[in-house]
């Protein structure tokens, strides 16, 4: 086994818990010698990282599904990468792979916590390296298990997403146009409007930035027979809005609230909830990592939809790990376009 402590690691540290938006403040950065894998172990080269939403609610403390990142380690991320060294007979160097790499360039893991870790191979011939972060990744998971088991989509309904431009919601679009209904997307800006309906092939799109009704118009527009499902990333007023429309026996999923992430004050509960006991309306949460033993179903699916042009993905690549902390920010602002990736390396 090589030895690769000439190797530097540089990481970004959880220095502080922010209060609203993430500052350079709340980040600490370090470095460490490469560790070389040990009896069973691997290691890992950093190749591209995932930058979402949920991150923000990873760096709170507090009870959550998901254990919040200690002030002192490594910033938690998913990401893509390739196996340097191996000890393990599942993994040889050369192996594309996606793991919880962490906010690094390197990851060195035993072999107790590969399966913790969620190390699994991937195949390029399926989709590119961004790709893997976005329809075939976490997101692409997320947006396929939250339509079809949670919001059961049928034909002839009516489907409506928020973030209809992000990672998530090009994906619920995309599929829920599949599996025959029509698709409302709500999204910031008319360009993102635009790629979606002439791009992606959703029936319409509603840009939430163009005046204070403009999700009420929209939705009295493009939804003349009400919402059937609703797929919310976004929470706050636009998922009060939409609680106005929703038919009898309407299904909500609960992706994410992005707008209510930095709030500095205690995060309050839709208005309009009494909406789903006049229609016998039913809102559920969805948290991907429920759904991890069957995520080969959904990647073999949207593998051959984008193989066959029936589903595109676009992502927003940042240049190195040195733009983090700018670019999580970019996340809340709506900046990014499409899924956001950090490229930490080239293959």
């Amino acid at each position: 086994m090589s030895d690769f402590s000439h190797l530097t690691n540089h990481q970004f540290r959880l220095a502080s818990r922010p209060v609203g938006l993430p500052t350079q403040a709340n980040w600490s950065r370090s470095q460490e010698p490469v560790q070389a894998p040990g009896p069973g172990g691997v290691l890992l080269k950093t190749l591209a990282l995932s930058l979402d939403p949920a991150m923000r609610g990873w760096m709170n403390e507090g009870k959550s599904y998901i254990a919040p990142v200690a002030i002192g380690e490594v910033m938690r991320a998913g990401g893509v990468g390739q196996v340097l060294a191996s000890n393990n007979p599942q993994f040889k160097p050369g192996d594309y792979v996606s793991a919880g790499f962490g906010m690094q360039e390197y990851l060195t893991l035993g072999q107790d916590e590969i399966a913790r870790n969620g190390l699994a191979k991937i195949d390029l011939s399926l989709g590119g390296l961004t790709q893997w972060l976005n329809v075939l990744g976490m997101p692409g998971m997320t947006g396929y298990f939250g339509l079809l088991d949670v919001g059961q989509p049928q034909p002839g309904e009516t489907l409506v997403v928020s973030g209809a431009a992000g990672a998530v919601g090009q994906t619920v679009g995309q599929m829920a146009r599949i599996k025959g209904c029509r698709v409302v997307g709500i999204a910031g800006g008319q360009a993102k409007c635009d790629w979606v309906v002439k791009e992606l092939g959703f029936d319409a799109c509603i840009d939430y930035k163009a005046g204070p009704t403009a999700v009420k118009d929209g939705l009295k527009q493009h939804c003349p027979k009400g919402v059937d499902i609703y797929f919310d990333n976004v929470g706050g007023e636009i998922l009060d809005t939409v609680l106005t429309r929703i038919n009898r026996r309407a299904r909500i999923i609960i992706c994410g609230a992005i707008s209510q992430y930095n709030n500095t004050t205690p995060v309050q509960g839709p208005k309009n909830y009494l909406s789903l006991l006049v229609n016998r309306a039913r809102m559920e949460g969805i948290v991907v990592f429920d759904y991890a033993p069957r995520y080969p179903q959904a990647i073999a699916e949207m593998a051959a939809y984008l193989k066959d042009g029936r589903m595109k993905s676009k992502e927003d690549v940042v240049l190195g790990l040195d733009a983090f902390p700018d670019a999580l920010v970019r996340l809340f602002s709506g900046e990014n376009f499409g899924k956001l990736v950090l490229q930490v390396a080239t293959v």
